[in-house]
């Protein structure tokens, strides 16, 4: 069955899952693994953006990577310094947008640059967003949300979802209609807490660096036989 172009998932997150246990399979070190991961995710990027999908969000590092190997971490951290510079013409040239969510004030101070300057060169562009989640957990995100909330001297009254939905880190992105896990774990790993309460989740038993196209395109067409009924009886039209 073809992806109906007409029943599109408006938001995609995926957990990129699997680059250390690719690489360990083929006896490569865990970076080799990153370096493919990085390939798969450009093409899924692109596959995305060429379909019509109008937000993609990446967990690219979360808050709890920070406990891994310190050579690890650092080469990582180099990984998205190299991307996020090496791959602007890509963005640019298939008219997408960046945003970041996560803590942006822990990173890097250089990190925090290519960020800042990547959405600026890229703010104007509406083909696509693409959400990367660096530095990013959910409870960390609503956390720093509320406390934003309190800083802006809102009361009672005036806080609804809608208002807490402004304060998070993606105030321009929907909910998550589709969540896709690669790598065989069946979990969120403190991911969009926020954004998943209705989304349909689809976890694959394949390693991130071989994902494919392909497959992305079958969990599109998986999600789109699913009857999304959002706590009411019957499905919404």
């Amino acid at each position: 069955m073809p992806v109906d172009l007409n029943k599109l998932p408006l938001h995609v997150a995926i957990t990129m899952d699997g680059n250390g246990r690719w690489a360990t399979q083929k006896n490569l070190p865990r970076t080799s693994g990153h370096n493919q991961g990085l390939t798969t995710a450009k093409n899924i990027v692109k596959a995305a953006v060429d379909l019509g999908i109008k937000h993609l969000t990446l967990y690219v590092f979360s808050t709890e990577n920070w406990k891994r190997a310190e050579q690890e971490v650092g080469f990582l951290m180099n990984l998205i310094h190299v991307h996020l510079i090496g791959e602007l013409e890509f963005y640019k040239q298939n008219q997408i947008k960046i945003n970041h969510i996560g803590n942006l004030e822990a990173l890097p101070k250089n990190i925090q640059k290519d960020i800042i300057e990547a959405k600026e060169k890229t703010k104007d562009f509406n083909r696509m967003t693409v959400n990367l989640a660096i530095n990013y957990g959910g409870r960390d995100e609503i956390v720093r949300g509320i406390k934003k909330i309190i800083n802006a001297g809102k009361n009672e009254e005036e806080i609804d979802e809608k208002t807490v939905s402004s304060f998070l880190d993606m105030p321009e992105s929907p909910d998550v209609d589709l969540l896709i896990r690669t790598g065989g774990e069946m979990r969120l790993s403190n991911y969009l807490l926020w954004y998943v309460p209705y989304a349909e989740q689809i976890y694959t038993d394949t390693l991130w660096p071989d994902y494919t196209n392909e497959e992305f395109y079958n969990n599109i067409e998986v999600y789109q036989t699913r009857n999304r009924r959002f706590g009411a009886e019957k499905a919404k039209k």
